[in-house]
């Protein structure tokens, strides 16, 4: 199968970047553009600021994979707006660069409009309350990780694994953003907390938000201002909504759970929404998507599944459950899951911008120059990994250029709650139960906010029963 992203199917076309009609009517309908068109000189300069946005848009993935892998520098110049952009090729620069102060190397304007939702969330700290807030959180979640989230995950887990084996058919991603959607609202809110009618409206409300910081990641030129103020509109209504179900979820939620943690702060109602939000972009999208490959790829390989299936009766009590102390001994299902992050990572992309001259693997950086670092090449360069296109569990997941969370004081603060959570699902689903690809190719993933895969139809049953005892089974129940 040709991995998505590949090389073969890169074809970076300057000519048309640079000449097409779209770029000419995009000019001229720029803001201070003169009624005739622009002028040469302008025209001239725009086309070398967009001469890589054409194929950038066109698909983010392929460019950066093909950019980076071939990169001879530690920093590849991109023509991706007026200001300077530069795509670091070197993993060696990726720490210095989010470990940097504020001060010199800080957010950049394409991270912007999710900074301005974070910039009272924890997961964008700065200041001495932030940072209060951040490790509150952390110790709710290292808290849970060595209590109660085992056994939560893996009950629902299982739940929806005894669902699916009634169904013929289902697709990968729709069952894992319903599932992972329930664990974070169990981390966040308790238990049963939540209806699954409040569930499903905080995916709407997520959705709208989301939706919106997709569309302006990489916009140069400003939207339609009706199609802006639409979508500023239907953000609003988002925030609104989780606000609404938090405020009800109060005073309900679980003493072990992330509310209750940040509830001596007396935060705003405001301020809780979106830290509430925060975590809920953070910990559902991404974790449903590497889900969705991760089902994916147990259907590709039996017999792997069958030796994360021989691990998780080790992982077990003599009852069944996963003792979450053993877990970090389940080496086979933690490889799995880091290939799958290697392949399909949570954040695909990060933007930092220079905040005042600095000197850099001996380029000297101005003020306002953003520096792009994708994890969906420093994962697929063949100068970093052997093969990198295979699915590989004898790989050494460590070093700078594999970065699947992040990396520095910026790093993913649910990394450990998201490895727990991919974790049990492979033990879960492998212990008890087979799953089947049923589409010989698939497409790529969708570059967004997260990485979201293409339609995944799968097939799954009971382990150890032949597919004519499946269908029996699949028909008995439906009677019933």
């Amino acid at each position: 199968m040709q991995a998505p992203g590949d090389l073969a199917s890169f074809r970076l076309n300057q000519g048309e970047a640079a000449g097409s009609d779209t770029f000419a009517r995009n000019t001229r309908s720029m803001p201070g553009a003169p009624r005739g068109g622009p002028s040469p000189q302008r025209a001239a300069a725009m086309k070398r600021w967009l001469a890589d946005k054409i194929a950038f848009q066109r698909d983010p993935l392929v460019f950066l994979l093909a950019r980076g892998c071939a990169a001879r520098e530690a920093l590849v110049p991109l023509s991706l707006g007026p200001g300077p952009v530069m795509l670091v090729a070197d993993p060696a620069l990726i720490e210095p660069i989010m470990s940097a102060p504020e001060s010199e190397i800080g957010r950049a304007k394409p991270a912007r409009r999710i900074g301005a939702l974070a910039a009272r969330s924890a997961s964008a700290p700065s200041g001495e309350a932030l940072f209060e807030r951040r490790a509150a959180v952390r110790r709710q979640f290292a808290t849970g990780l060595a209590s109660a989230y085992v056994p939560q995950i893996a009950a629902l887990a299982r739940q929806q694994a005894a669902i699916l084996a009634r169904a013929e058919a289902f697709d990968a991603h729709e069952v894992t953003s319903r599932l992972t959607l329930r664990v974070i609202c169990q981390i966040l809110f308790g238990p049963s907390v939540l209806g699954t009618a409040d569930e499903s409206i905080l995916v709407d409300a997520v959705r709208l938000v989301e939706n919106d910081l997709a569309a302006d990641q990489f916009r140069t030129l400003p939207p339609l201002p009706w199609v802006g103020r639409r979508r500023k509109a239907e953000a609003r209504h988002g925030r609104a909504v989780v606000m609404h179900v938090v405020e009800r979820a109060k005073a309900r939620a679980a003493d072990a759970s992330v509310l209750r943690a940040l509830e001596p702060m007396a935060l705003p109602p405001e301020d809780l929404a979106d830290e509430v939000l925060l975590l809920l972009l953070a910990g559902h999208h991404t974790t449903a998507a590497a889900a969705a490959w991760l089902l994916y790829h147990l259907a590709r390989d039996p017999a792997t599944a069958r030796r994360i299936a021989l691990e998780a009766a080790t992982a077990s009590d003599r009852a069944g459950e996963l003792v979450a102390e053993r877990l970090p001994q389940a080496s086979v299902s933690l490889a799995f899951v880091r290939e799958v992050l290697r392949l399909y990572p949570s954040t695909w992309w990060l933007w930092r911008e220079v905040r005042q001259p600095i000197a850099l693997a001996g380029c000297e950086l101005k003020r306002g120059t953003s520096l792009l670092i994708s994890p969906w090449h420093m994962h697929r360069d063949p100068r970093f990994w052997q093969a990198p296109e295979r699915f590989r569990l004898d790989r050494a997941f460590q070093g700078p250029a594999y970065l699947p969370f992040g990396s520095g004081p910026h790093v993913c603060l649910g990394m450990g709650v998201g490895l727990l959570e991919l974790q049990i699902l492979a033990l879960e689903f492998s212990a008890a139960y087979e799953l089947r690809a049923l589409d010989a190719r698939v497409g790529g993933p969708k570059p967004s906010l997260v990485l979201i895969p293409p339609p995944l139809r799968l097939s799954l049953r009971p382990r150890g029963l032949s597919p004519l005892d499946a269908g029996a089974q699949h028909i008995a129940g439906s009677v019933r």
